[in-house]
């Protein structure tokens, strides 16, 4: 077998604060006497449903907890220099990182400051690791959309500058997806993508509303898709990149195993999918394991794992020639000799 770590791709699910490495966390709240829980130390990573309310709950004071170890300028400009750094070791070539500025305004001087520091680390980080990186600016479906329009407004101002994309995330159960239409129109008008989360924990009537309503060019998750035929045509008609993440789906409930994680039946039917690790701190596998996963539960050949490669890659906001060099990579993998020493076990 290829080694999955030498396959060029793209990671275009990553959240900011669930990029962090576990040793880094530890380390972070030793400095500064944050008790943090068992499920973060001993027993990480943490068994984590979240198909109820509870388990959600659960779910995100897990993430804040880890959130509150980013206490200085440096925390963050370390934060993005590992998950660059372990992308790289990853095989990707290109990472787009997902953050909702309003999480971090509060202790950074405020979300314009914040983000400005977000985006001098991204610069950084590609400058000393050479991966292509770049930010997409989340809102939070769980707060007013009123909150939605000022972060669009916010990313709007940095086009060209580091952001590509607007997003929506967080329990997709919460709010109603049409009300956060505005914020996407504003982020559209100033040539942002539309990278709303929708169908994992909603099923197939939320991945139509984010077409609908949110005009999304990518989905993250999408995995519920496979539910509704009608969906999927409209799927393949909007020609919509699912960025789907196994360890997260079977972590929080929304399937029981890996074998179960649609993969094969959503690219099968044409949809194009890009594997991404979502929060590998509390998942515990990061971009190369969801590779790994899928060859290890489902049988996914070499060819097919390509295939997820390139549409990883097709699916980015990275520029063509970033894309056409990786794609040639992603070729030369499929065609060298197989490596039986592979150690992708590693997470």
């Amino acid at each position: 077998m290829r080694p999955v770590r030498a396959l060029p791709k793209a990671h275009l699910h990553l959240h900011f604060t669930g990029s962090m490495r576990h040793a880094t966390l530890l380390e972070l709240a030793e400095r500064d006497g944050i008790a943090l829980p068992s499920a973060l130390i001993e027993e990480w990573p943490p068994e984590l449903v979240a198909t109820d309310e509870k388990g959600w709950f659960r779910f995100q004071r897990l993430y804040d907890v880890a959130r509150s170890v980013l206490r200085t300028e440096d925390d963050v400009r370390r934060l993005v220099r590992e998950a660059a750094e372990d992308d790289v070791a990853d095989g990707a070539v290109w990472t787009e990182i997902q953050v909702d500025p309003s999480g971090y305004g509060a202790r950074f001087g405020g979300i314009t400051a914040f983000t400005d520091l977000v985006l001098d680390a991204v610069a950084a980080a590609e400058r000393d690791t050479g991966l292509g990186m770049r930010v997409v600016v989340a809102a939070n479906r769980t707060r007013h959309p009123m909150d939605a329009r000022t972060l669009a407004r916010l990313a709007a101002q940095y086009v060209g500058r580091g952001v590509v994309g607007f997003g929506l995330s967080n329990d997709e159960r919460r709010g109603t997806t049409r009300d956060f239409a505005r914020a996407f129109e504003i982020a559209r008008h100033a040539g942002l993508a539309s990278t709303p989360h929708g169908g994992e924990l909603r099923g197939p009537d939320n991945v139509l509303a984010c077409l609908t309503h949110l005009h999304a060019d990518r989905l993250g998750h999408g995995v519920r898709t496979i539910e509704d035929p009608a969906v999927l045509d409209a799927v393949l008609e909007a020609g919509v990149t699912l960025e789907v993440c196994p360890a997260s789906n079977v972590a929080l409930g929304v399937y029981e195993t890996y074998q179960e994680v649609p993969v094969r039946e959503l690219a099968a039917a044409g949809v194009p999918v890009a594997l991404g690790a979502d929060d590998p701190l509390l998942f515990g596998t990061r971009l190369a394991g969801q590779y790994a996963i899928l060859r290890a539960s489902q049988d996914f050949t070499d060819d097919e794992l390509a295939d997820l490669a390139r549409s990883s890659l097709r699916g980015s906001f990275a520029p063509d020639d970033v894309k056409r060099a990786a794609l040639l990579g992603v070729d030369a993998w499929a065609t060298s000799a197989d490596d039986d020493g592979d150690a992708d076990t590693d997470r």
